[in-house]
């Protein structure tokens, strides 16, 4: 069997909703240290993906409104039109090559800071913000819930008209305010929004349902979420073999993608020295049987044997991946052409990580003209 028969299946097409993946290669939201201050940089940035052959490609997260912004980090805006067309860059650079593109919204409550609004931040709770800043969030009552599906449901009419495909609903990495309220370890209402877990998913799942309602005609609808928090039987945290399954079976036919994953960062990017490829398969192998709905996930995933056994065992319908798509654009295309002893294969050092938490364009050790496609062409 030559490669380009053996990989085949990583090339075929796959139904998210109302569009269509041209393959199973899925560059999953990630940040990058450009965001809304270099809209041309993040659009070549994202472009060369295309290019490369990934058939997803998608935004870091992007804020949905002032009361949600984390200045000094460089993360995407839509907080009102006028964000519109630096994000149409960016589609329109990935649709040149025929990919589709996807953005990440978010709204991120106790992580977010305002140093920039300097305007009151919510939570599940009155708490103190993430991060050690001494700030205070404000808990929501039930007008700032309503208002706050308002701003998700103007944000993803927004991202339609800037052009994206896909149109993400975040609880991830514990920096959505959509996870703060699905998580014991934030949510202590005792209203219907806090208690029960169908209560603590409440809001979630009217953020879904209001998303679909305004673009799902044309756009897909994705859930990003954390089905594990990794915080141990008695943390009070998610778990994958307990709520974290019980939320996606509560949810099942809502999204028209499940991409799926382990919270917070320091566990969904763990370095190759603490963590094999496809790390994440133990937490995430269980997500196909609970929907019908396509699943992507991620894993540092660089040996394309990997990516088929993940498709043909049926843990994954889309290869997901932040890192092996920063340290080789091109790597798609690579395995199509059997070109794979060209591949720049990730190594986990996380300096793109790195580069992101000090709010400067995104490196790689692997891939030298990262973040500098725009200067290099």
């Amino acid at each position: 069997m030559t490669n380009s028969s053996r990989y085949d299946i990583l090339f075929e097409q796959v139904k998210i909703g109302p569009v269509t993946a041209p393959n199973r290669f899925y560059q999953v939201p990630h940040c990058n240290g450009m965001g809304h201050r270099f809209p041309r940089s993040l659009a070549k940035m994202r472009g060369i993906k295309a290019e490369g052959g990934w058939g997803v490609v998608c935004t870091e997260e992007v804020e949905i409104h002032p009361s949600s912004d984390i200045t000094p980090f460089n993360q995407g805006r839509l907080w009102d039109d006028s964000d519109i067309p630096a994000l149409q860059l960016m589609t329109d650079a990935v649709h040149e090559h025929g990919s589709l593109a996807g953005i990440e919204l978010v709204y991120q409550g106790l992580a977010g800071k305002n140093h920039y609004s300097r305007l009151p931040t919510f939570g599940p709770t009155n708490a103190s913000v993430m991060g050690g800043y001494p700030m205070q969030a404000r808990a929501m009552n039930k007008r700032d819930i309503k208002q706050l599906r308002k701003w998700y449901r103007d944000a993803a009419i927004r991202s339609k008209k800037a052009g994206f495909d896909i149109v993400y609903t975040y609880a991830g990495h514990g920096l959505s305010i959509l996870m703060h309220f699905l998580s014991r370890t934030h949510n202590d209402r005792t209203d219907e929004y806090g208690g029960s877990l169908e209560n603590r998913a409440r809001l979630l799942k009217e953020v879904l349902i209001n998303t679909k309602e305004a673009v799902g005609d044309t756009c897909a609808v994705a859930l990003r979420i954390a089905v594990d928090e990794l915080l141990g039987k008695n943390g009070g945290g998610i778990q994958a073999s307990a709520e974290g399954s019980d939320i996606i079976a509560m949810l099942a036919e809502i999204p028209d993608l499940w991409d799926v994953n382990i919270s917070s960062w320091e566990n969904d990017s763990q370095t190759s020295r603490f963590a094999k490829e496809g790390f994440q398969e133990e937490y995430t192998k269980h997500v196909k049987s609970l929907t019908s709905k396509p699943v992507v996930g991620v894993g540092r995933f660089t040996s394309p044997d990997t990516m088929v056994s993940q498709i043909r065992r049926g843990v994954l319908d889309l290869i997901g991946a932040a890192r092996p798509s920063i340290a080789d654009p091109f790597l798609p295309n690579k395995i199509k052409n059997d070109k794979l002893e060209t591949i720049r294969e990730c190594i986990g050092c996380n300096i793109c990580v790195s580069s992101d938490n000090y709010a400067a364009p995104i490196r790689c050790t692997q891939n030298p003209t990262m973040g500098e496609e725009w200067r290099r062409n």
